[in-house]
Parts: C-alpha cells; sequence; structure tokens
C-alpha cells in the first residue's frame, strides 16, 4: 500500500505518542516499530520473532533488540521461553480491562479539567485533528484513522496539561489497543467514534460537566461493550482464560 506524506507524518507523530523517552538509540526504534506492528495486528498473536532477522531488518545489532524484546516483555506483548523462541502473545483481557479502568479515570478528570477552564482556543487542535479523522473516515483508512485517534486524545491531555499522564496510559494500552483494532472495522464503528469524539468536544465547549462525563465513559466503553462479538468473531487473537 503506497503511503500518503500526511500517513507518514501522522505515523511519526504516533511514535512520539510514547513520549520523549523513547527516541534517540536504536533499542527505542525498534520497540516502537515493533509494538506498532505488534498493536496494528501486522505481527498476529504467536508469531515468531526471530531477533537475528530484526536485527538485519533494522541495521542494528541483536543486542538493542533483546532491549525491545525485553521492553514488550514488561508490557505482555511479547513472551521468550529461554533457549527457544519469542512470539507475540494473545490479547489479555484482564489487561486490557485494567487500561480501560484507568484510562477512563484519568479521562473523565481531563475533560472536565477542561469544562472547569472554559477556554474554547485549548480545544482547536482537537477540532482540527477530528475534522482530519473524519476524512480519513470516509476514505475507511484505518491506519490513519487510528493514528488521528490517537492524536486526538493525546491533544486533550495536552490541553490540560497533563501529557505525561497520555504516556503513561500508552506504555500499557498494548492489550486494549489491539482489542479496538479488531473492533474497528465493524459496520457503523467508525461513525460511532467520530460521533463520540464530537459529543465529548462539544459537551466541554457547552460547560456541562455530568454530560461530558457520560460521553466520555460512553466512548471509551464502547468495545468492551462489543467484546463477546469481538471474541466470537476472532478467537485465535485471545488467550483461552477470561
Amino acid at each position: 500500500m503506497k503511503v500518503s506524506s500526511l500517513s507518514e507524518a501522522l505515523a511519526k507523530a504516533s511514535d512520539e505518542l510514547m513520549g520523549p523517552a523513547q527516541h534517540g538509540s536504536a533499542a527505542a526504534r525498534v520497540y516502537a516499530a515493533l509494538r506498532e506492528r505488534i498493536i496494528s495486528l501486522d505481527l498476529q498473536p504467536d508469531t515468531v520473532l526471530s531477533r537475528a532477522e530484526i536485527a538485519k531488518e533494522h541495521g542494528v545489532s541483536q543486542s538493542p533488540v533483546r532491549e525491545a524484546i525485553l521492553k514488550l516483555e514488561h508490557e505482555g506483548l511479547v513472551v521468550s521461553y529461554p533457549q527457544s523462541k519469542t512470539l507475540v502473545t494473545k490479547i489479555n483481557l484482564d489487561h486490557a480491562r485494567e487500561t480501560q479502568f484507568l484510562r477512563i479515570s484519568l479521562e473523565v478528570e481531563v475533560a472536565k479539567t477542561l469544562v472547569q477552564r472554559h477556554d474554547q482556543e485549548l480545544l482547536l487542535p482537537s477540532s482540527r485533528i477530528l475534522r482530519m479523522q473524519k476524512m480519513a473516515g470516509e476514505d475507511h483508512d484505518i491506519p490513519e484513522f487510528v493514528a488521528l485517534d490517537r492524536l486526538f486524545h493525546m491533544s486533550l491531555f495536552q490541553a490540560a496539561e497533563v501529557t505525561s499522564l497520555w504516556h503513561m496510559i500508552s506504555g500499557r494500552s498494548g492489550h486494549i489497543d489491539r482489542l479496538r483494532r479488531l473492533n474497528l472495522p465493524d459496520p457503523g464503528k467508525i461513525a460511532a467514534v467520530l460521533k463520540d469524539h464530537e459529543s465529548i468536544l462539544t459537551s466541554i465547549n457547552e460547560g456541562e460537566l455530568q454530560t461530558v462525563e457520560k460521553n466520555v465513559r460512553a466512548h471509551l466503553s464502547g468495545t468492551l461493550a462489543s467484546l463477546p462479538k469481538i471474541r466470537e468473531s476472532n478467537p485465535e487473537y485471545f488467550e483461552d482464560a477470561n
């Protein structure tokens, strides 16, 4: 697939969601690339990761590859068997639910903070991103739509001046992000996401605390609410337990 300049820019911006600590080293670059491929489902559960092949692909020694894989193991996105192999893990629903609980709690407070500040200029970046996301949705460009989705939510944290909290959530969101990626192609899901984003911005601008909390909770709960259907359609992506 040909990558547009916009998509390339969004991919670069999406890498930055992990925070400044992730930039610079060879290990960080390998980690970011592998993590994105896992979250996008390009590397599916049970895929064997060859450290030698990864090192060759990225033009690095195996040392930064080992470091990157250790970080992915810490997030539960891969598992290594001593003297054997490294596999991409299946989606752990307990981990996904815990991350979702944390994210809802934080995003509700972020939205409330923006209501209380009552400054519509703070939401201009979010509004611009939403307009771009609508175009990606019309084109059914899922990779671009996902990148813009991340930027939309990060922009709210930036507006509330708590960007470090977004980086914290992003660092443990691998399982729930993969679950969302499975959900996104479902009929009507893209339209529902766009409608939710619009409702969140509107309720913040109108200064309605109860409504904005309701909108944020409804938006972030949508994927887990659809879990039975998602799991039935994609059983191979999930751990047997749960």
